[in-house]
């Protein structure tokens, strides 16, 4: 295991109220980069959005196999939603993250976070293809722990409503 390196002036990185933030670069799975790496932008914080827009921007992310950014997205969401749609928000979320943990390798935490992402997919709102993710997910989890291998993820990412001519996309 690597050592994290400092920031470079020793500070710890901290938001305007105080808050510890990290700003280090990070890669398209949300791996920490060295300070001065140019990484991929990072998704502003505590953003809100109507419904429609997060899942269009989750999709983008997904689809450009960015699942820990569209985690973030649906985080924001989790945070400023009415309460009755947490679940459904956070269930979208560790999809996201399962989906990021399996890209980046790590089977147990993929597989556990893709299954207990589906458990708010019951009957979702906004056009939300809770069948085809739950298969989505199921089917994912199985398959990584089956071959302990990295997925990639934007071959990986699912349809988060119908798409034209199918239910759910998966990797053939």
């Amino acid at each position: 295991m690597s050592e994290q390196t400092p920031q470079p002036d020793g500070e710890r990185d901290r938001d305007i109220e105080g808050r510890a933030r990290n700003a280090r670069p990070r890669d398209g799975l949300g791996r920490p980069l060295p300070y001065g790496a140019e990484g991929v932008e990072r998704q502003p914080e505590g953003v809100v959005r109507t419904p429609r827009q997060t899942l269009a921007e989750a999709q983008a992310l997904l689809d450009s196999g960015k699942p820990f950014h569209a985690h973030e997205v649906f985080e924001d969401a989790w945070k400023s939603g009415p309460e009755s749609e947490r679940r459904l928000w956070r269930g979208l979320a560790q999809l996201a993250v399962g989906l990021t943990h399996a890209a980046r390798g790590n089977v147990l935490g993929g597989a556990r976070l893709l299954r207990r992402g589906t458990l708010g997919l019951a009957d979702p709102p906004y056009g939300i293809d809770g069948p085809g993710l739950i298969a989505w997910a199921e089917e994912l989890a199985h398959r990584i722990e089956s071959t302990a291998e990295p997925v990639d993820a934007a071959r990986e990412a699912p349809a988060l409503s119908p798409r034209p001519g199918s239910d759910t996309r998966t990797a053939d």
